[in-house]
This record gives C-alpha cells, sequence and structure tokens, in this order.
C-alpha cells in the first residue's frame, strides 16, 4: 500500500489546481462585421482558452449573468472520471444554473489533447457560448510530436437571428427552419458584408445574388481576420476544433500538405492530406511544414461541407514574415470540395486510424443497441427520433434520479434497442408520427457495449444527412462504417478490430451506417446525441447510465431542481 501512497503524493505534487472565476452575458458585438448580441464570458467572445497539464484539476465557478435564461457548460472531451455532475449537460447530470446563481464545476484532466467547451442548455452553443480547452503533457513528460510553434484554430458557425427565435421557429407548426448560417467564423471572426477574396469573382458569386466587395476593416475591428504569422522551413501545430450548430467544414492552407497527427484528443497515425474534413463536435491536430515560397503568403480556407452551400467561406492568411507585405496570395483561395460528395468524406474518415501502442478494443460486445435516426412529426410539430422515440429531458436530472433512486423522475421503461427489420431506410417513413419519452438505457458497470447509428431518409424524399453524434464520458472505438441497412450477423466482419480510432464524435453519413463500442467504465449518466444544436432541441439523443451504484458523492448545488430538490431539502432537515 506504501507504493501506492507514494505513487499518489507524487502525482500531486506534480499536478495544479488551476481556477478561474467566469460570468457569463450577453453583450452587443460584430463576430462578421455586423453587430449583434453574443454570449460572453468575462466580457470575452470566444471565452478565454483554458490552458492545463494532463493530472491537473480544473475548477471554474461560473456566475450567470443572463437576466431570463439557465446556464451550464459541457467541457466536451473531458472524461469526467468520478465527477459526472461536473460534465455540464442540463437535465442530464445537473440542475441549469439560475440568473444571479454560482456554480462551481471541479473535474481533473486525465491526458493531452485538443479539447473544448461549450453551452449545452437551449441552443447557447449558437449564440457564442465556447471556448478552447487545451490539455499539454505532464510536467517532465513528452507528447510524441514535434514542432517549433502552435496555433489554435475555433471554428463555428453564426446567425444573425437570436437563438430564442430559432428555437421558437423550430417548435411552431409548421416548423420554421433556422437556414443556413450566414457566416463562418474563426476564433470568432468572419466577414458577412464584404470578402477578402472579393477580386476572384468566383469565390462569392455562388453563396449571394451579387458579388461581396473587399472588405476594409480599420484599427480594432472585431470581426478582422486573424491571419497566422509563420517563419519559412519550420513546423507548425494547428489546432482545430469545430463548435458549430449546423455545418460541417472542410479546412485547408493553399498550397500546403497538412500531417493529421490527433483526434478528438487521441493521436491517430499520422497521414497527409490537402485539406480535412471536420464536423461539429471534433477537434483535429495537423502538422503544416512552412516549406512553400517565403515571398509568398497563403489562404486558409474553411467551408461547408455536406449541405448545400449558401454561407461563404471563412478566410485568413497564412502569413510568411518574409514576405513584404502581409497581403493575401495573388491566385484565388483554395476550392471547398463539393458539398455532396459523400465519397470523399468517407475515405477522409477511414483514413483515422489509431497510433500504434493505443489500447485495442475488446473482440466482443456484450450489449448492443440499433439507433435508428428518423425525422417525424408530433401533432404537426417536426421532430427527430431514434428508435421511434423523439427524447425530451425531464425536469429532474438524470444523474439525480440514478442516484438517489427517485423512481418518478423519469420513465423506468428502456426504449427500444432496435427497430423493425422490415423498416425502408431509402424513403421517407411510411408513419410519419412519433412519440415523446425520456426512458433511459441502463447497462451494467464494466460491460462491452456496441452502438450501431442507421441513418434514414428524412420526411421529404430524397433527403438523409449527416449527423456527427458526440459521446460525453467515454471515448469509443469506430470499428467501420458502412452503406444501406446494417445487417447484424454479416457486418461485424468489416469490423477493424486492429487499429480503429478512439474518439468522441464520429459521422453518421447519409443512408448508411457507423458502428463504435465502447466499455462502461465510468459510473455516471451519459448524454449520446447529435451534435447539431437544432437537431438535439428536436429530439435526437438518448441517454447511457452505468455504474449506478458507484457513483460517488454530488454536490447539492448540482440537483437543486425537481425532484431532487425536495429529496435534498428532506435529508438536510429530517
Amino acid at each position: 500500500w506504501w507504493i501506492v501512497a507514494v505513487a499518489i503524493l507524487a502525482h500531486t505534487a506534480s499536478a495544479s489546481v488551476r481556477e478561474y472565476h467566469w460570468e457569463v452575458e450577453y453583450k452587443f458585438g460584430f463576430p462578421d462585421c455586423k453587430e449583434g448580441m453574443v454570449m460572453a464570458i468575462n466580457g470575452k467572445f470566444p471565452g478565454p482558452t483554458i490552458h492545463a497539464l494532463a493530472g491537473d484539476t480544473i475548477v471554474v465557478h461560473l456566475t450567470n449573468k443572463l437576466a431570463t435564461e439557465g446556464l451550464v457548460i459541457h467541457w466536451h472531451g473531458i472524461r469526467q472520471l468520478g465527477s459526472p455532475w461536473a460534465d455540464g449537460a442540463a437535465g442530464v447530470t445537473q440542475c441549469a444554473i439560475t440568473p444571479g446563481e454560482t456554480f462551481t464545476y471541479r473535474f481533473t484532466v486525465e491526458k493531452p489533447g485538443t479539447h473544448f467547451y461549450h453551452g449545452h442548455y437551449g441552443m447557447q452553443r449558437s449564440a457564442g457560448l465556447y471556448g478552447s480547452l487545451i490539455i499539454d503533457a505532464a510536467k517532465g513528460k513528452r507528447e510524441p510530436l514535434r514542432y517549433d510553434g502552435e496555433f489554435n484554430l475555433l471554428l463555428s458557425d453564426w446567425w444573425h437571428e437570436s437563438i430564442l427565435s430559432q428555437e421558437l421557429g423550430l417548435s411552431a407548426k409548421p416548423m420554421r427552419w433556422i437556414g443556413e448560417a450566414q457566416s463562418i467564423l474563426i476564433n470568432g471572426r468572419g466577414q458577412f458584408n464584404c470578402s477578402l477574396a472579393a477580386q476572384f469573382s468566383n469565390a462569392t458569386a455562388q453563396f449571394s445574388n451579387t458579388s461581396l466587395p473587399m472588405c476594409k476593416f480599420k484599427k480594432g475591428d472585431q470581426c478582422a481576420p486573424q491571419r497566422l504569422h509563420v517563419q519559412p522551413n519550420k513546423t507548425y501545430r494547428i489546432r482545430l476544433a469545430s463548435t458549430t450548430g449546423l455545418a460541417s467544414l472542410n479546412f485547408a492552407v493553399q498550397g500546403h500538405k497538412l500531417m493529421v497527427v490527433e483526434a478528438d484528443g487521441n493521436y491517430i497515425t499520422p497521414f497527409a492530406t490537402s485539406e480535412i474534413d471536420i464536423y461539429s463536435g471534433e477537434s483535429y491536430s495537423v502538422l503544416l511544414t512552412t516549406d512553400q515560397d517565403p515571398s509568398q503568403n497563403y489562404w486558409i480556407s474553411v467551408g461547408v461541407r455536406g449541405r448545400k452551400p449558401k454561407t461563404p467561406p471563412a478566410l485568413t492568411v497564412l502569413h510568411y514574415v518574409t514576405a513584404p507585405s502581409s497581403q493575401p496570395h495573388s491566385s484565388p483561395p483554395p476550392e471547398t470540395p463539393r458539398w455532396n460528395d459523400f465519397d470523399r468524406s468517407k475515405s477522409f474518415s477511414r483514413k483515422i486510424l489509431a497510433a500504434m501502442g493505443s489500447p485495442p478494443p475488446p473482440r466482443k460486445f456484450k450489449k448492443r443497441l440499433i439507433l435508428l435516426n428518423t425525422q417525424n412529426t408530433i401533432d404537426g410539430a417536426t421532430k427527430w427520433a431514434l428508435n421511434n422515440v423523439s427524447l425530451v429531458v425531464p425536469a429532474t436530472p438524470y444523474l439525480g434520479s440514478g442516484k438517489y433512486r427517485l423512481r418518478r423522475g423519469f420513465d423506468r421503461k428502456s426504449p427500444p434497442t432496435t427497430f423493425p427489420v422490415d423498416y425502408d431506410i431509402m424513403n421517407p417513413p411510411r408513419n410519419r408520427n412519433t412519440t415523446k419519452g425520456n426512458g433511459i438505457y441502463v447497462f451494467p458497470f464494466n460491460v462491452t457495449v456496441d452502438v450501431i447509428l442507421q441513418n434514414a431518409n428524412g420526411l421529404d424524399a430524397n433527403a438523409s444527412e449527416i449527423h456527427p453524434w458526440h459521446l460525453h464520458g467515454h471515448d469509443f472505438w469506430v470499428l467501420g462504417y458502412g452503406e444501406g441497412k446494417f445487417r447484424p450477423g454479416v457486418d461485424e466482419k468489416t469490423y477493424n478490430l486492429k487499429n480503429p480510432p478512439l474518439k468522441n464524435t464520429v459521422a453518421l453519413f447519409p443512408y448508411g451506417w457507423t458502428a463504435l463500442r465502447f466499455v462502461t467504465d465510468n459510473p455516471g449518466v451519459w448524454f449520446f446525441h447529435c451534435h447539431i444544436e437544432p437537431h438535439l432541441h428536436m429530439g435526437m439523443g438518448v441517454v447511457f447510465a452505468e455504474g449506478l451504484n458507484r457513483i460517488g458523492k454530488i454536490p447539492d448545488e448540482a440537483l437543486g431542481c425537481g425532484l431532487t430538490k425536495q429529496f435534498l431539502m428532506n435529508r438536510n432537515n429530517p
């Protein structure tokens, strides 16, 4: 036992506690050169970047200074081992923080990686409530990457319509869709009414009725792009994270190869590419070597993929400091690949493989879910559903109901674990109706679970969308992708069990399936949902519970709502 004690003391001595005091409120800003309301943390949009070392404890005292809205923050990609109450999912792991109140998140970050944080109440992520969370190697350790400098790029999309108006439209009968974003932002900066590439008419004409004028910025303009200043013949790490509400994106740097080395906080087998697809909720690291003409600058382009592009690409410049000016290259920016070239998208996803030495998946599963993604209606309202159940999160957080065995907190009947074998995924549903539900999938502790995500046609003919699915509390192995309907007993033979990547977010492609595997080794209650904001708002998610009898102490302030509020009052005042 003394060896364990010494190890714990040594770990404690090398790790730090990083403490922050944050206030969230609306402010006026110019994210894309047009004034609008943004959600800011301590007056900053995007929010402050957290830098920490593996093993550190992060403490965030979060005060809600919004006038009328609740608030939580999810620490995307952090497993929350031993701290499920700090995951930041309203209605799942905690109550929303009410206006004027402060809630303290405390959690440990276990390994290096590129992550981010964002709002997880309503559609507050689309209002700008997000920031970067970068974990470096623990003191005395080194990552297996060599580079001379790094940049951190947080990618997002931006609407001029408020999120409250968007939410109202999504719930309306008939639904009022939010439409495509007005702008793509890089680190909170984009351009709506002008273009950095206006001299190239084809760069903007396809996105508007008229070509946009050239951008002219004044000192201090909030929407002016942040150029990346580089030395020639150096290698730079570019950390990418997508917190988009809707758009899938494509990232490219003119004339430069990108070496992809990290995905969702896990090292992968490096591979070179000229551009990278990144879906909402994903993060990557790429290495870029500045081996081009040092007297030139080069375009950086971020365009929309997976949806018919009505939003112009975000542009900025890779500026070689040896170039005579910081002006962009005289040739056009890289052209984003065709939006519906899904074969190209799948080819990129299949190149992501685990780095040598990564933990392999268990060879067999104990439990399996096959989740059919469908678009349906309830009394004239458009919804998304899994196995014909559209999720409605209850007033009492699942974590509290599970921990304290409050049987009326949610429907104790598990949702369906599969769907009818005769369901036609290639056509609109014959039965357009679905039902609301708040039941969850409860798993034993420490078993292997397979989840098969099955895509299908929506309500309209010839319409099936990309859905990026994100799991809280876990990384999972991506075992494979397939076309059409998943065939139990057949398609398992195509799984990659040798070097599947560990991720926390994965794409489900149109009319296809995606297979993933994880182990229920993290006691808690965990959200699993489409990372597209309006889709989750419309019911596209499920909830997993595991090891409920192993959950440790939960701070009372996390559960001061619904049935847990009265339970805690009775317990504390017998």
